[in-house]
């Protein structure tokens, strides 16, 4: 069964609107058996595939978790072997349909919008993190089906819609965060008529994968970012070995594999030297928000089990979900939970928009109206999309944590699931771009209005009367964030916005959450009420300090806190 809090952001008025937008008024109906006639019938589509998802993941992938976290996967010369379990997994959810996600139904795919598929990505997050890496890194065909070539669609996007995994080679030994260090060399070879990829890639999530989008350095002399493309490397063409496996802390469903290219032929993608310009950028935030998905399904799973021992676990005589303390612990983390996948959902409707109006442009002119939307819900994706992988991932290692917690003593034994958790987010807040660079990534948002700006819109919204209280205390933080960025602004510094800008980051996410809390609780109150009245009293106290914090800070402080 659907958890009824998903079910409740397929219902949001933007969703008409996507799904409009990604059937193209349903011209598919006449063509495919599978296609929605209409907004109902796809919505009942969603549902559906929901369900089916929902159901593998109770019977099949969450009761295999323990098996492949115990196990994990292995190396045999050269090559990566998945833990056995998750071969089953592959294979229950190729025979469920359950790959080509977002990919038209010409190429064999679902055509599902990107907000249903962070649904399923939280589902099967929930079931297993580390699997959700594996399926969910099918998202890296839609960089190759916005940037590829005609061709390289028909070969390659059928594939993936058959189940073969996909993997983005990005990072290497001296090149982490920092990708415009790139050096793995991609030389074009007029004797094979094809490009040869040489050197070392690291850090590689499902690096023995099917296909692989690869980060090389295309143009001799070059050393920064415009000397870098994207490359389409085939594994059934060999000349890439592993020459690792990662033997990590968490996530062990998922391999992290050091690769080796020699000679490896390849395909261009796209242009060359927007490797990192473009197409990396595209990658990322695609991933990010994957990983926002990712940490809203463990946030729900850290829940559901510190909950369930919380009613069971007895001591001095009464239940421990009765003692203040345990019951204020499991309050927020429900309402982080809420409120961090009201804010994940969010993000992926105004990925929807402009994705489905970028992907109408490349068959005709868009419309001066279509035009200003696609820059509109671009900007707030991009806006949105640090802030949505940012606070979930910290969500995710704070329900982590409390669900240890909740549990005492038994939460540090291996036997309970909450262990497990707790080791598999903490990665979250990590790959993908760390929690710093997330807040790096927001921040100029924050500073040139555009987030003040749509936090000053959603004020305007009505809520219900028995939440105007709240919505009240929600007004006074706005306008203390207005006055710590005009101080900030005014001082001039750059170090000390740099310095600033986490908690003017945390500040905006966490108004914005609440306001977002407000208005689902406003539609739903026995879903969000609670957690609304949580959330918004939670904010304020960490809001209310990080104010404190900014406007008693001086530029000159700064170099007190340098190790």
């Amino acid at each position: 069964m659907i958890n009824p809090s998903i079910e409740f952001h397929l219902h949001h008025p933007l969703m008409k609107r996507i799904v409009d937008l990604k059937e193209r008024d349903y011209e598919d109906k006449a063509k495919f058996e599978d296609a929605p006639v209409d907004y109902e019938d796809a919505i009942e589509n969603y549902k559906q595939i929901l369900d089916i998802t929902t159901d593998i993941c109770d019977n099949v992938i969450s009761p295999n978790a323990e098996s492949v976290d115990l196990e994990g996967p292995h190396l045999e010369n050269g090559r990566m072997i998945y833990a056995s379990k998750t071969y089953e997994n592959l294979d229950v959810t190729r025979k469920a349909g359950l790959w080509g996600i977002s990919m038209p139904r010409r190429y064999g795919g679902l055509n599902l919008p990107n907000t249903t598929f962070s649904m399923l990505s939280e589902v099967i997050s929930a079931a297993d993190a580390g699997f959700q890496n594996v399926w969910s890194l099918q998202s890296c065909i839609d960089t190759l089906y916005e940037f590829g070539s005609e061709e390289q669609r028909e070969k390659y996007i059928p594939r993936i819609c058959q189940g073969e995994t996909m993997s983005m080679d990005l990072t290497e030994p001296d090149a982490g965060s920092d990708l415009q260090s790139v050096m793995l060399k991609a030389t074009y070879s007029e004797e094979e008529g094809c490009w040869l990829l040489n050197g070392v890639k690291r850090f590689i999530t499902n690096g023995d994968s099917d296909i692989h989008l690869v980060l090389a350095r295309s143009e001799d002399g070059t050393k920064d970012g415009r000397g870098l493309s994207m490359f389409i490397y085939d594994k059934r063409q060999g000349g890439v070995d592993v020459r690792h496996i990662e033997h990590k802390l968490g996530i062990h469903g998922s391999p992290t594999c050091e690769l080796t290219y020699k000679n490896a032929k390849a395909e261009l993608c796209g242009s060359r030297k927007l490797g990192l310009i473009k197409y990396v950028m595209a990658l990322m935030n695609g991933a990010r928000l994957g990983i926002a998905a990712q940490s809203v399904g463990v946030e729900q799973e850290a829940y559901n089990e510190a909950l369930a021992y919380a009613k069971e676990r007895a001591q001095f005589g009464t239940k421990i979900i009765d003692f203040p303390a345990v019951y204020d612990m499991l309050s927020r983390m429900k309402a982080k939970l809420d409120a961090g996948r009201s804010l994940l959902y969010m993000t992926a409707r105004y990925v929807d928009i402009y994705k489905a109006l970028e992907d109408i442009q490349r068959d005709r002119k868009l419309t001066p109206e279509e035009k200003a939307e696609l820059k509109k819900y671009q900007r707030m994706a991009d806006a949105f999309t640090p802030m949505a992988k940012g606070m979930n991932s910290e969500y995710a290692n704070q329900n982590a944590y409390d669900a240890i917690s909740v549990h005492g003593g038994s939460g540090f034994i291996m036997e309970y699931k909450s262990q497990r958790l707790f080791r598999d987010a903490r990665i979250f807040s990590i790959y993908e771009g760390t929690t710093q660079l997330q807040v790096v990534a927001a921040i100029r948002y924050i500073m040139n209005g555009t987030t003040l700006g749509y936090i000053k819109e959603m004020m305007e919204s009505e809520v219900a009367d028995s939440l105007k209280p709240l919505k009240a205390r929600v007004a006074k933080l706005v306008e203390k964030l207005e006055a710590a960025i005009a101080y900030v602004k005014e001082a001039g510094n750059q170090d000390m916005q740099d310095f600033l800008a986490r908690r003017l980051y945390e500040m905006t996410c966490e108004i914005i959450m609440s306001l977002l809390i407000l208005d689902d609780a406003t539609v739903s109150p026995e879903l969000f009420e609670k957690s609304a009245n949580v959330y918004v009293r939670m904010a304020e106290g960490n809001c209310n300090g990080n104010y404190e914090y900014i406007m008693n800070f001086k530029a000159e402080e700064i170099e007190s806190f340098k190790a």
